[in-house]
């Protein structure tokens, strides 16, 4: 069972552990509009999949903005970013904040995203959210770059995250020689 930590103590993730090289699997989420938002499969371009427990905290507040930012930059890419937070609440705080340069989805319907690539957490006070992770996927729906933060509390590695969705975007491989 995989884990992570929140404040120093360790808790439970749930749902299917994806890992690097494995074909992303297809799951709908909720966009702020209440239409359907695909996220993983072939579908001919990048996607960063950003996961975070809530939009309404302040460091998932800094990485939407981050991700906002400088994902926007890179060219065929797709920026989702993915929590439990009710729809409604996802587009007030793309309003607020100014976030138009990507895509929030909300898996507060059936967990499906969570579940899916084990990133549900599963004991601890925020059982039922998801940890902080992110997911890029190449255009042809394999996983290239996996991070699921040590510590909710603290921010992904932008770097690393960013330069593999340039590298996913940028490359014409199929994904089924890494």
């Amino acid at each position: 069972m995989a884990t992570t930590m929140l404040k120093g103590n360790e808790v439970n993730l749930s749902g299917t552990e994806l890992n690097v090289g494995d074909k992303a699997p297809v799951v709908t989420v909720v966009a702020k509009d209440l239409s359907d938002v695909q996220i993983g499969g072939e579908n001919g371009k990048s996607q960063v999949v950003v996961v975070v427990p809530s939009l309404d905290t302040p460091v998932c507040a800094a990485e939407t903005r981050k991700f906002n930012e400088e994902a926007a930059k890179i060219e065929n890419a797709e920026v989702i970013v993915v929590s439990m937070d009710l729809p409604f609440a996802m587009g007030r705080f793309c309003t607020t904040e100014g976030i138009e340069n990507l895509t929030v989805g909300s898996d507060f319907r059936a967990k499906a995203f969570a579940k899916s690539y084990g990133v549900l957490i599963s004991s601890g006070p925020l059982a039922g959210v998801t940890c902080r992770a992110i997911f890029v996927i190449n255009a042809s729906g394999v996983i290239t770059y996996k991070e699921i933060c040590p510590e909710i509390t603290e921010e992904p590695k932008y770097d690393a995250a960013l330069a593999a969705l340039s590298d996913a975007t940028s490359t014409s491989c199929c994904g089924t020689c890494q």
